[in-house]
């Protein structure tokens, strides 16, 4: 444990049930339990059922649901009471009031539409008619959600494939609508978050055609300043939503432990003894001259760093200064073995960069966070424990079940049943089985990716386990969240990769505990995520010139340009799509690159699972370990052009990892500023990607067994990218030598690749990369950053921004780790397509100290200035 954190209790604030809502309604949740909702509930649903967009943005498990419920129950009630009064009126059989319920993931309807269900059963109300619609249902169940459903549970993907392009058939309910309910909605970021809000537009527009006006009411995890990112999803000013930001539920007292996995055994050495002895990417060089001795003075060693033959570094004893980061009230004091200011053990940095830090000396190879957590959701399950585990991919979701698993036979095997993994990609029914078996306390573990993060009601648990970092401090308190629910006490544990900014963090709790939430970054004006919205509404209906002001500034220009290139064609009563196939097939919401690829067993034609277009080629190539519910299967093909993955099941004691190379060339060059003789620059940029072939890793020693060339197509991204340079003259003042070059590049690249998501709203995983010494479209030594979407998704653009922020705080991180070459805590990639080849640490903290010499400080006049380029 690096720190613990006690979050006090907090008490609850009740309010009076709302004079309009419908008493049926009302007793209904008082007879599963809430006699009076809390006071953010009442004001949320006050304010919705005054006609306001309304945004209620509180913590995880504060009753969110009754807020929207309420106003949507009643009006639907209100509606088929009216019809009961005068069942000769048209419009009262027509247009009850209806209610389409929006949110990220299916799992969380399936969710809603049982927690409904349970409030209608306990009220008696057998009037409402409400409906689970999406890509799962059968076309006989969509038919009688089109024509008799009162409200509506859907996702965003389903309102852009199916329900906008065929409106007509859902026309009783578009021109019913009262309310859109959007929950979840800081899930909506970066380019998903564009295309939600532009399929939002396109919503709004559609029922407005159909004579209705609906009033948005969309829930939230704590952000900052939810009112603006709201009114941005829906595409209204901000003064047109109210913000419920004061959370009147209960909490019950929760311990948050930041946790570092420990050394492996044997490898309590420093990480110079597990390296060759002749390092080729070390780069040894004296101090530089503003640097002080950090050990304490006395002779030197024979192998002393600070002894160089220059005479500039006198060899003579120097005193040693104070630690680099002086402890504060919510720094530990001592490290893991409680000596980290023992003069006795003396830590230093990177060697040639004169650092000194409060660190553990003996830092190694640790345990990865995938193995920790199986040992510790091991120990909650054994005493009763009911608990999740956050994991960051799927691979990790199926391998801390799976070891979790394995601990537990070892123990009690009726146990072992107990625990499963849960993630995407696994069919509809076994992820609601999965669901139901946790809410009944069938299961006592689920090792999960962030699916389960959001609003799923699961009441109970007693523990959350957070493997690595998960990008936001908002999803971090969303998934802590789940922990202690109800008004209960809980456990949460954040377990370290070994990642630059997982080792920050867990030894910096200030910047996870004393930090503000991020907000909800993106932009719906990305011409790429806006085009092919364009073109969808066009086929929907035809746009008018009236329309254009929703969809942005820059819409009439984009449509010029889509009529040029014959997407659309203009008529004097507005822009047509006139093509036969779809226009929603243009853009994937999701940014997975085109259809799933369906997982498909050989011998039997089972469908086992799907995986995403984009990520197939490195995950179910041929020869590739695909694992389902801790069962191994082995690729034997992979068609592309059919979708499809055929695997044989084998039990193998090895898993598969992808090897891939990247360039980056650049498009256009939209702003670009000057720090002296270093450029820094920002446009569009074309990523080709291949995977070249794989490894075989022995589990769980990682041990390669062989490698293997694989045969699979160039796939190339058009994005955004921020780049700077380091002409020859920075890198001899750095001395980084010609040889030296591309190591100092790629550490600094890893490093502020995994240190932007501190500074923008994103995690590595949205970030790529390229370092060259010596780019074709730059002339010089380049790093590039560059966005994993197509068209950007203003993440780089906000590095550009933030540069000078940002390639300090990079520096430090790497200055800041122990070891002296290099480790995957600073500068090493876990998504490193080279095999983290080559890489020079110290070198890379000269080149980003030559660097940052140039940069411009916060009195310089010129600090911000930017000159547009043509491209």
């Amino acid at each position: 444990m690096t720190h613990v954190r006690h979050l006090p209790a907090r008490e609850g604030t009740r309010a009076p049930w709302p004079a309009w809502a419908d008493p049926d309604v009302v007793r209904g949740y008082r007879t599963i339990g809430v006699a009076e909702p809390w006071e953010h509930q009442a004001t949320a649903a006050d304010a919705a059922w005054s006609g306001r967009h309304t945004v209620l943005s509180t913590s995880t498990g504060s009753g969110k649901s009754l807020a929207f419920w309420l106003p949507a129950l009643t009006a639907a009630r209100g509606a088929v009471a009216a019809g009961t009064l005068d069942p000769g009126r048209i419009e009262t059989v027509s247009r009850r009031a209806g209610t389409l319920y929006l949110c990220p993931t299916k799992a969380l309807a399936a969710g809603q539409h049982t927690a409904l269900d349970q409030v209608l059963a306990a009220a008696g109300v057998r009037d409402v008619r409400v409906a689970t619609c999406d890509g799962d249902t059968s076309l006989d169940e969509r038919r009688w959600v089109q024509e008799y459903a009162d409200l509506v549970l859907t996702n965003p993907d389903f309102l852009h494939f199916a329900l906008l392009p065929q409106h007509r058939r859902w026309a009783r309910l578009l021109g019913s609508l009262r309310y859109v309910v959007v929950d979840e909605c800081h899930a909506f970021r970066g380019v998903f978050g564009a295309h939600v809000g532009l399929v939002l537009r396109r919503l709004r527009r559609i029922a407005r055609s159909y004579g209705a006006s609906p009033v948005f009411l969309l829930a939230s995890a704590t952000t900052s300043d939810p009112a603006a990112s709201a009114a941005r999803l829906i595409g209204v000013e901000p003064d047109e939503v109210t913000a419920v930001t004061v959370d009147a539920s209960p909490a019950g007292r929760k311990t948050f432990v930041l946790w570092q996995p420990p050394l492996l055994p044997g490898a309590d050495v420093p990480w110079t003894d597990l390296l060759p002895d002749e390092d080729p990417w070390a780069t040894p060089v004296p101090p530089p001259s503003s640097a002080t001795r950090p050990d304490a003075p006395g002779l030197p060693a024979p192998d002393d760093a600070w002894v160089v033959a220059d005479p500039a570094f006198p060899a003579a004893p120097l005193t040693p200064p104070a630690t680099s980061v002086p402890p504060t009230p919510s720094t530990p004091v001592g490290d893991a073995t409680g000596r980290a200011d023992d003069p006795a053990h003396p830590t230093s940095g990177p060697r040639g960069t004169g650092e000194r830090v409060v660190t553990d000396p003996h830092d190694g190879p640790r345990r990865t966070a995938t193995a920790e957590v199986a040992d510790l959701l091991t120990d909650l399950v054994v005493v009763g424990a009911r608990s999740l585990a956050f994991t960051r991919s799927r691979r990790a979701a199926e391998s801390v079940a799976s070891a979790t698993r394995d601990h537990l036979r070892d123990v009690d095997p009726d146990l072992a049943d107990t625990v499963s993994a849960y993630r995407g990609g696994y069919l509809p029914e076994e992820r609601r089985a999965l669901e139901r078996a946790i809410r009944s306390g069938d299961l006592r573990a689920l090792a999960t990716t962030n699916a389960l993060e959001l609003g799923i009601d699961i009441s109970g648990l007693d523990a959350v386990l957070v493997a690595g970092w998960p990008g936001t401090r908002v999803s971090l308190w969303q998934q802590a969240g789940r922990a202690g629910r109800a008004g209960a006490d809980g456990l949460v544990a954040l377990v370290a990769r070994e990642d630059p900014l997982d080792t920050f963090l867990v030894h910096h709790p200030e910047a996870i505990f004393d930090a503000p939430v991020e907000a909800t970054v993106f932009d719906t004006t990305n011409p790429y995520v806006l085009a092919p919205h364009l073109c969808a509404a066009a086929a929907e209906l035809p746009l008018r010139s009236e329309e254009l002001d929703m969809f942005g500034p820059s819409t009439l220009d984009l449509l010029t340009e889509l009529v040029e290139r014959g997407a659309l064609r203009r008529r004097p009563s507005g822009w047509y799509w006139t093509h036969a196939e779809p226009a929603t097939r243009l853009t994937d919401l999701r940014g997975s690159g085109g259809d799933p690829v369906r997982v498909v067993e050989s011998v039997t034609g089972r469908l086992l699972g799907t995986v995403d277009a984009a990520s197939a080629d490195a995950t179910v190539h041929d020869g590739a370990v695909y694992v389902h519910q801790g069962a191994t299967y082995v690729v034997d093909e992979l068609h592309l052009d059919d979708g499809v993955a055929l695997v044989t099941r084998r039990d193998v004691d090895y898993g598969t990892w992808a090897r891939w190379v990247t360039s980056t060339e650049i498009v256009s060059v939209d702003t670009e500023v000057a720090w002296g003789p270093v450029t820094w620059g920002f446009g569009a940029v074309d990523v080709t990607t291949q995977v070249l072939g794989y490894q075989r890793k022995r589990i769980p020693d990682l041990q390669v067994l062989g490698s293997t060339d694989l045969d699979l197509p160039a796939r190339t991204l058009r994005t955004t990218a921020v780049w700077w340079t380091a002409p020859a003259s920075v890198l001899e003042t750095a001395g980084v030598a010609e040889e030296d070059a591309p190591g100092a590049l790629h550490a600094a690249e890893h490093a502020s690749i995994g240190l932007l998501p501190l500074l923008a709203t994103c995690d590595r995983w949205d970030l790529g990369g390229l370092s060259t010494a010596l780019h074709a479209d730059t002339g010089h030594a380049t790093v590039f950053v560059h966005d994993a979407y197509p068209g950007g998704a203003g993440f780089a653009e906000h590095g550009f921004r933030v540069g000078p922020v940002w390639l300090r705080a990079t520096r430090d991180a790497i200055a800041a780790c122990p070891c002296p070459s290099g480790c995957p805590a600073c500068v090493q990639s876990p998504k490193c397509g080279n095999a983290n080849n080559p890489l020079d640490k110290a070198a890379a903290v000269r080149l980003l100290d030559a660097v940052l010499a140039h940069a411009p400080t916060d009195d310089d006049p010129h600090a911000t200035e930017q000159h547009p380029t043509q491209p």
